[in-house]
């Protein structure tokens, strides 16, 4: 399935997405675009949701020879899997991408063909101007494509939490261990929190909180020896600068250090994925499946979820990740 764009006075096809779809074994077949015109021929980029270091990405021409390819992606092996290659006149008119896995030996595949007369040149103004508008629709296209697969892929990483009602703030009222708000009308500190009963030191989590329209709330990790405080001095609020954390107030979203971010709309649900292997912390708008913001952790030891409600009096829950299959693209 993919976006196909005509252009007027020359038939070509200026802007191809592949979507990926899984396949056996919960692997998805690469993501192949059509990127434009470069040097009288057609640069073609291949894109994987899978770690350089766990793939090999080949090309291969429509008569299954090899074609020499640029990696998009380098320095790092946790960086996704992804090249290039600019497919000269003369070349054929189709090509395709083969994601090799190192370790089970399996691949996946897409491919492209191209119109015979698309390694033509774009003839005037008017047209150089529609392949652009075109071209930024693909861009736009694979960046959503992009985010729904990373929003997939913390998602897969799915965790129970659950409430510690002997950890929290005195204002703070817990109903069945995955519900908080504030538990009266009367004036209480913003950085009042509750923290979880779990905590992590490894691996990679991930969990969901709905926080419908609550006018402020405020979500993320802390380490042990704050929880300690906490569990001891209840009475005090949170300090922000002791935590790895997205707050929402007036509807502005701001992160650890004070920075923020311009995002239109109101999350409703909110997804925390917690990598510990990366050492990072990320906030997803679980319901478009797109990136708030990721940051970096500095930390020893083990972290622990919290919550904060607000003083809105409504209430704020951690909801069970239900599995679902991979999602329409």
């Amino acid at each position: 399935m993919g976006l196909w764009v005509q252009l007027p006075a020359v038939t070509f096809v200026s802007a191809l997405v592949s979507t990926p779809h899984p396949t056996a074994g919960g692997r998805h077949d690469p993501l192949l675009v059509l990127d434009g015109y470069e040097n009288d021929g057609i640069r073609l980029k291949c894109f994987s949701e899978r770690l350089l270091s766990e793939v090999q990405v080949l090309w291969t021409d429509g008569r299954g020879d090899n074609i020499t390819a640029t990696p998009l992606t380098t320095g790092t092996t946790t960086a996704t899997a992804s090249s290039s290659v600019l497919l000269k006149p003369g070349a054929g008119n189709s090509a395709s991408c083969k994601i090799i896995d190192k370790l089970l030996r399996t691949s996946t595949e897409s491919s492209v063909v191209i119109a015979a007369n698309a390694q033509g040149c774009i003839q005037n103004a008017e047209e150089q101007k529609t392949f652009e508008n075109a071209n930024q629709k693909m861009l736009a296209e694979i960046e959503r494509i992009r985010q729904q697969l990373e929003f997939c892929r913390a998602r897969s990483n799915a965790v129970n939490i659950t409430l510690d009602e002997n950890c929290k703030h005195p204002s703070l009222m817990v109903k069945e261990k995955n519900r908080v708000r504030s538990s009266s009308q009367a004036e209480i500190p913003p950085e009042a929190v509750v923290l979880a009963t779990e905590g992590f030191s490894g691996k990679k989590h991930y969990w969901e909180v709905e926080v419908g329209n609550k006018s402020e709330w405020g979500l993320g990790v802390l380490g042990e020896e704050m929880r300690n405080t906490l569990r001891t001095v209840t009475v005090d609020p949170l300090s922000k600068e002791n935590t790895f954390s997205l707050w929402f107030s007036k509807g502005e979203y701001s992160f650890t250090g004070g920075t923020d971010i311009k995002y239109h709309k109101v999350c409703s649900v909110v997804g925390v994925f917690l990598d510990l292997e990366l050492n990072q912390l990320s906030f997803f708008d679980a319901e478009e499946k797109y990136l708030l913001k990721r940051l970096s952790l500095e930390r020893s030891g083990t972290l622990y979820p919290f919550f904060s409600p607000g003083a809105d009096g409504k209430w704020l829950g951690v909801r069970p990740v239900m599995e679902k299959a991979f999602p329409s693209l």
